[in-house]
């Protein structure tokens, strides 16, 4: 009996099983942030429970203009943009090969979401004076979520491949067999964690 091979975009399962794990976290947090920005459009004295001291405050956070950059709580794309990934990391789990397309588009749009994320950390940073617990946490699985799709994108051929490209292409899927990925993420964390800790400690 011939032996079917598996295609190469449904062998990622840990990468895939690590973005479900971190969407759903950072999913978790969008709904938080989001319950308690209507808590505070309806009462803006209200004490939410992450109000732990004068820097660490959700409260002072979603009271800052940056949160409510287009218009409405900035929670509400974590609402909107993570059960996609959730869909994409379950489906292709399940078996599902999404077209090359479709994954670029969802890479190109998340890269987005990751450079807002780490635009409102320094905006909390450096700005308002304070730091939310769940937006770090949002920051943290933003970032890891990002190198994941990252990583399939490139070792299936969805990006890098022009004719400038590829060659770069194909020294970046040699490091990520050495797990820059993993290293790209965990600096970024421990930046992130570092100035936390030289600021506030």
């Amino acid at each position: 009996m011939t032996e079917v091979a598996v295609p190469k975009r449904v062998r990622h399962k840990f990468t895939w099983i690590e973005m479900l794990i971190s969407s759903i976290i950072s999913l978790t947090a969008s709904l938080v942030l989001s319950i308690d920005a209507w808590k505070l459009a309806g009462n803006p004295d209200t004490e939410l429970g992450c109000n732990i001291s004068a820097t660490i405050s959700c409260g002072k956070v979603a009271e800052a203009w940056q949160s409510t950059l287009l218009g409405f709580p900035n929670a509400f794309l974590g609402l909107m943009a993570e059960p996609v990934v959730i869909t994409l990391a379950v489906a292709s789990l399940a078996g599902v090969v999404f077209p090359k397309l479709l994954i670029r588009l969802a890479l190109y749009v998340y890269g987005i979401g990751f450079g807002f994320a780490y635009w409102l950390f320094y905006q909390s940073y450096f700005n308002i004076g304070a730091l939310c617990p769940w937006c770090l946490t949002v920051t943290v699985t933003t970032t890891t979520v990002f190198i994941t799709m990252f990583r399939v994108a490139v070792l299936d051929d969805v990006i890098l491949q022009g004719k400038r490209t590829k060659v770069f292409g194909e020294k970046v899927k040699t490091a990520l067999g050495y797990n820059a990925d993993s290293a790209v993420a965990a600096i970024l964390i421990a930046v992130i964690v570092s100035a936390i800790l030289s600021k506030y400690l």
